[in-house]
Formats: structure tokens, C-alpha cells, sequence
């Protein structure tokens, strides 16, 4: 299907759907976010770029998209530079084909690398840092707001292809996601998760695994 006629498709679905002037204005919305989606998509050279209505972005110099990005509502993604004094060198890789749903929140002061045909649920939050250092030398004191605490405390983040992140999924690096994998809804990840992979809980745990023989998902 062209680019026009799914344009059309659209336009008639809004028209069949919904009250004339209430889609008149879902017209107008869309036609205002895929503007800014193509001129955001030619400054970043990241073809096929969309972002959804109130997203942001932060550190572009920092973010390198593939092709055929899709970002739902309210997503953000932030490369931190600089942090109440702290000098970082964030880079942010995204592949091709990856699409994050609503609310979505990835900060990154070091490296967070995701891989291409990533999927990723709602009000999942990805990070290589904390506020503060809770372990080995200089841990950050409880008196101390944590908003004035150091970022630290994490590592490098990396998101295999085809993984599948579920909604409110925090992931905490420094970590690696397999490809394959399947993260389940709610879970925290603290510790690597190897490659087609089914992990879920507080702190995740892995309850089946892929096995390409039998061409099924077997239980751990």
C-alpha cells in the first residue's frame, strides 16, 4: 500500500468511526505529527520516523535511529550530558523497526544499545544509572535529596533483536537482553537474560526457553 492510500485509509476510517468534526480534528492532529515526525526523521537522518503526540527528546547529537522508528504518546528518550556537575559521554543506539508504546521513559548517561525489531510495552522505563551509589566506595547518604545525588550506580544497557519488552518493565543496567526474549509486564531486570528467553517477577526470573528442535516454548 502507498503512502497515499494509507493516507486515505486512514481518512476514511476517522470518517466512519467517528462524529464529522471530531474527525475532522484527528485529521488535523495526525497531519500536524507525521510534519514534525518527517522534519525530525531528515535532521536526525532516520527515515520512516514517527513520534507520537507530547514526545521528547534530549541529546539528539547523542541518539542515532534506523529506519521505521515508531514512538506512541508521551515517550522519552534522553541522553544526559550534564548532571549537576557531572560530565557524561551518552550514546543512545536504536535499529531498525522498533516500536515503543505510551509513556515510555529511556535515559542514558553511558551506552543503552536496542536492536531492531524491539518492541516495547507501555511506561516501560530503561536506564544505565540511578540517582545515587548505593554500593562499593562513595555511597550516597540518605540525608542528601536524591535529586542532588550523583548518577552512577549502573552499566551499559543492550536490548537483543526481537525481544519483546512488556508494560511497566524497568530495566536497571548494567544488563543485556538476549534476542528473542520476552520480558513479562511488571517485571524488573537487574541480571543479563540470555538469548529466546521468557523471564517475569520482582526480580525477574526465567520460566521458559525457546528450544528450536521441538519448536517450542518448554518450561524451566
Amino acid at each position: 500500500m502507498s503512502p497515499w492510500q494509507k493516507s486515505m485509509s486512514g481518512v476514511n476510517q476517522a470518517f466512519s468511526t467517528e462524529r464529522s468534526l471530531w474527525a475532522i480534528s484527528i485529521i488535523l492532529r495526525r497531519g500536524i505529527i507525521k510534519a514534525k515526525s518527517v522534519f525530525l526523521g531528515w535532521i536526525l537522518h532516520a527515515d520512516g520516523l514517527h513520534l507520537g503526540p507530547g514526545c521528547l527528546l534530549r541529546g539528539t547529537k547523542s541518539i542515532s535511529f534506523g529506519t521505521d522508528f515508531y514512538a506512541h504518546g508521551h515517550v522519552w528518550i534522553e541522553a544526559v550530558s550534564f548532571y549537576k556537575g557531572q560530565t557524561f559521554n551518552p550514546r543512545i543506539e536504536i535499529g531498525d523497526n522498533v516500536s515503543i508504546s505510551e509513556g515510555v521513559h529511556i535515559s542514558c548517561i553511558n551506552h543503552i544499545r536496542i536492536a531492531s525489531n524491539v518492541l516495547i510495552g507501555s511506561r516501560a522505563y530503561i536506564a544505565d544509572h540511578q540517582h545515587g551509589i548505593y554500593k562499593g566506595n562513595a555511597q550516597s547518604h540518605p540525608e542528601e535529596p536524591p535529586a542532588l545525588r550523583p548518577l552512577g550506580g549502573g552499566g551499559p544497557v543492550t536490548i537483543g533483536e526481537n525481544a519483546w519488552i512488556g508494560d511497566n518493565v524497568v530495566i536497571v543496567g548494567g544488563v543485556s537482553i538476549g534476542r528473542g526474549s520476552v520480558i513479562g509486564a511488571n517485571s524488573v531486570i537487574r541480571k543479563d537474560v540470555p538469548d529466546n528467553t521468557i523471564v517475569v517477577g520482582t526480580p525477574a526470573k526465567a520460566i521458559k526457553r525457546f528450544e528450536p528442535a521441538a519448536h517450542e516454548w518448554t518450561s524451566l
